[in-house]
């Protein structure tokens, strides 16, 4: 078995996903990327590896019920454990997160989010148990938002009320519930499950233009909680250090 500490993450060709993928790297983790294009994948993957950074890239359309079980099969047959997971992927409404929607979200939209926001990480976390479960200290960390702190979101002057977006909002809060119940579900399995509110991200989902945080600082939050010792928070939702309300 590979003494070396192993991480995947997910939708990891570019932007905050690939950026982690790079920072885990950079502290001599093994990261395997992932894309649902399997060249896409491995040309992130060796853009790494001219950093001297040891990594992988796989073919993983976190919705693909077939991909899931390869990734999981990958894991196993190369490495024989998986110390982290990083559930990285994740879409935003087709036209806006910055159009406030409620009642006329379509049956489409929700469909659409969902299945790769919620389900597909449950999905794929319940397929890499197995490989976590071998890992001496696994570390699970689901991208969640602050727009989906049911908290914040229902202060009568609250920050985020321009962005009432109720399919990826919805989305992000069930995620949260999974984060709680996961880590709650595990107690004393030396694994830990915790939700990152990357920020608001120069990416293209969160806007290259209005976001004021750079992907470097995207991604800081999302290998803290990757690398955290036996001591650190567990079923918890934080940002840069910070623990967020639900």
């Amino acid at each position: 078995m590979n003494n070396q500490k192993v991480a995947l993450v997910t939708g990891s060709n570019r932007g905050i996903g690939f950026e982690t993928a790079k920072q885990l790297g950079e502290k001599g983790i093994t990261v395997i990327l992932t894309a649902r294009d399997l060249n896409v994948a491995q040309d992130a993957a060796a853009s790494l590896n001219k950093s001297g950074i040891d990594a992988y890239g796989i073919k993983l359309d976190v919705t693909n019920a077939d991909d899931r079980k390869a990734a999981a099969a990958y894991i196993e047959s190369n490495f024989g454990k998986l110390d982290i997971l990083i559930n990285n992927a994740g879409v935003a409404p087709k036209e806006s997160l910055f159009v406030s929607k409620t009642a006329e979200t379509t049956e489409e939209e929700f469909q659409y989010i969902y299945n790769t926001n919620l389900f597909s990480v449950v999905y794929l976390t319940n397929e890499l148990l197995p490989l976590l479960k071998k890992s001496d200290a696994g570390r699970i960390v689901n991208l969640s938002s602050i727009l989906g702190s049911l908290t914040i979101h229902a202060q009568p002057e609250s920050p985020i009320a321009g962005f009432r977006v109720l399919s990826y909002n919805s989305a992000k809060a069930a995620l949260n519930v999974f984060t709680i119940h996961l880590a709650a579900e595990l107690e004393g399995t030396g694994i830990k499950v915790n939700a990152a509110h990357p920020g608001w991200v120069q990416t293209e989902l969160g806007g290259n233009e209005q976001a004021p945080m750079s992907i470097t600082d995207g991604a800081k939050t999302s290998v803290e909680l990757a690398l955290l010792s036996e001591d650190g928070p567990n079923g918890k939702f934080i940002h840069m250090g910070e623990e967020l309300p639900w």
